[in-house]
């Protein structure tokens, strides 16, 4: 029975819980430890999503005879001048509409209050409302205002996380750099432990990790730029307020698979409420538009059936690690399990071929 697959994985998952939970026990002596670890984690995330990016025209230049120093160097030319640019042509326009966005806030909330007002003074005009509904719409009136007075503490407390993101972000460059320059390293690093049969497997599986990280980390960010650019046509060409800010946020959002295009409608539905009702039927109409084109066209050419997960696996997926690791949980856990899963097929397959080697020796 020990030899038996589901034995060993259930052994496997046991295992792994049981360190788990002995951690959790114990994990005051590791508190040092992880402040160090959760300090590091977001440079090193920011500086692989910028390796993965940047590593096609890393190749591109060392096939025309760029030595790897000066390829390195041109890609951080690169990257200073996208940040250039953006500053420049982007930024003043998103600055004046942030500026304009937090002015009218409290004009906004008050027209939600009178709206909802409206709705409960006319609610003998309209008939008895459903309980639920009804002590909704009593509940929000009185939290307007909580709302609207906490806004200004999170706007506070956002200013604050900007100033320690970028101070860690002096970080990035330095794991960007090496990661450019020695990663070709990793793998021979990890396999001079191995032999055989063992070392071909840990190689195949690192360069299917490697796979699955390229593809999802370039494949996503290129699909949600041009959802943003799509939703910023969109938004301009009907008149939509803030539809840089909209159109930024939404392509943020489409880094959340499934949820997050629905996610980033809610913001532009209000404003478009708020602006001119029947401009609502029209975002609706543009984020339709957008995600057809996003899901039949150009995730398939882009990212084609590299992470062929079902929508439920993804959903179910997104809920759990949001629950776990908040925020960080629903952007990390598609492609951790996507990563998994690449582990799991190459177990399977390593086995796999030791029993048709087992049987053809027999």
């Amino acid at each position: 029975m020990t030899k038996k697959l589901w034995f060993q994985v259930g052994t496997a998952i046991l295992f792994t819980l049981l360190i788990i939970f002995m951690f959790m026990q114990v994990k005051s002596i590791f508190s040092p430890f992880m402040i160090i670890a959760q300090a590091i984690f977001m440079p090193l995330l920011l500086g692989g999503v910028l390796f993965y990016l940047s590593r096609p025209l890393q190749k591109w230049l060392e096939s025309k005879k760029f030595p790897r120093w000066a390829s390195i160097i041109s890609i951080f030319i690169v990257i200073g001048l996208l940040i250039w640019g953006f500053t420049a042509l982007v930024s003043p326009v998103l600055t004046k509409q942030v500026n304009a966005l937090v002015n009218n806030t409290p004009e906004m909330v008050e027209e939600i209050e009178d709206f909802i007002n409206y709705t409960i003074s006319q609610r003998e005009k309209i008939g008895e409302l459903p309980k639920a509904l009804q002590a909704t719409l009593d509940s929000a009136s009185g939290k307007i205002e909580t709302i609207a007075v906490s806004a200004g503490g999170f706007i506070v407390k956002f200013i604050q996380n900007v100033f320690q993101g970028v101070f860690l972000l002096v970080l990035v460059p330095f794991f960007l750099v090496y990661m450019l320059k020695d990663h070709e390293k990793f793998v021979p690093f990890i396999t001079q432990f191995f032999k055989g049969e063992k070392k071909i497997f840990i190689r195949k599986t690192l360069s299917d990790i490697d796979d699955t990280l390229r593809s999802y980390v370039q494949g996503q960010l290129f699909v949600s730029f041009l959802v943003g650019v799509m939703l910023f046509i969109g938004y301009t060409a009907i008149g939509l307020e803030y539809a840089l800010l909209l159109a930024l946020f939404g392509m943020i959002m489409n880094v959340i698979p499934f949820l997050g295009p629905y996610i980033s409608l809610v913001p532009a539905l209000i404003i478009a409420l708020i602006q001119e009702p029947k401009l609502a039927i029209y975002v609706a109409i543009i984020m339709l538009v957008a995600q057809q084109i996003e899901s039949n066209f150009i995730t398939p050419n882009v990212m084609g059936k590299s992470l062929d997960i079902h929508p439920l696996t993804v959903i179910t997926i997104i809920l759990a690690a949001g629950n776990i690791a908040g925020l960080m949980g629903i952007i990390l856990g598609v492609p951790t399990y996507a990563v998994v899963k690449a582990i799991l097929k190459n177990i399977y397959a390593h086995r796999e071929g030791i029993k048709d080697t087992a049987t053809k020796s027999v």
